[in-house]
């Protein structure tokens, strides 16, 4: 019975020495792969959710409101019947980041794939959106290059949008319109690469808090080293 009882507790110290992996004890293969397995998955997921017909427009974390000079005069707006354009305004600016959002995916695999070794111990050591931080890097200024013709073609016709544009201008040289607002199609550019951003950081943290919920052994393996 002793002899069984010390064979068993030489198995358990095992057991719990082999699981108890930490990220020095992953190859850079293993930490390289998974942590492009996760970013791919994760940049999928988010895309998808963004770009259906209220991805945007019905999500409140990352709807697009008026710019700040416009709701000040909300207000006035509906008073004077013009609440209808207001309305139009904000649905053709969800609308445009719906609609631009699907560039952004062959953007983000890209960057994934592009990771060095290097970079992947480094984000699996970082901060919960540390993945997030470098696809801003890597991807944001292609991504609005990509999405700033789609928004400018799903708001071109919105009368409201032209005449922000006009009187945003003139208000920019008082300091009553912020610099990152005088342009419409730029604001909701940024936006929607704000959303794409903000989505992607809440997949990457679902990932690091539950890798064992995402059906990979090796996300399992590579984020599970994380917690030891």
């Amino acid at each position: 019975m002793l002899r069984f009882l010390t064979t068993v507790l030489i198995f358990a110290s095992f057991t719990a020495n082999a699981n108890a992996l930490s990220v020095s004890d992953l190859s850079n293969s293993e930490a390289s792969s998974g942590l492009k397995e996760a970013l791919i998955q994760g940049a999928g997921k988010a895309v998808s959710q963004l770009s259906k017909t209220d991805g945007f427009l019905g999500n409140k974390e990352v709807k697009i409101p008026l710019p700040d000079a416009l709701k000040k005069t909300e207000k006035a707006m509906r008073m004077f019947g013009m609440g209808r354009q207001a309305d139009e305004l904000v649905l053709r600016m969800n609308r445009a980041a719906e609609a631009a959002v699907p560039e952004a995916k062959a953007l983000l695999i890209d960057s994934a794939k592009k990771m060095t070794v290097a970079d992947a111990k480094t984000i699996l050591t970082g901060s919960d959106d540390a993945a997030t931080q470098y696809f801003k890097k890597t991807t944001s200024k292609q991504m609005a290059e990509k999405f700033l013709p789609i928004v400018k073609k799903a708001t071109e016709n919105v009368q409201l949008a032209q005449q922000y544009n006009k009187y945003a201008e003139m208000g920019s040289q008082f300091g009553l319109v912020k610099k990152e607002q005088v342009n419409l199609e730029q604001y909701v550019t940024q936006k929607a690469l704000d959303g794409v951003y903000l989505m992607m950081a809440k997949e990457e943290a679902a990932i690091r808090k539950d890798p064992i919920g995402q059906g990979s052994s090796l996300l399992k393996k590579v984020f599970g080293a994380l917690s030891n």
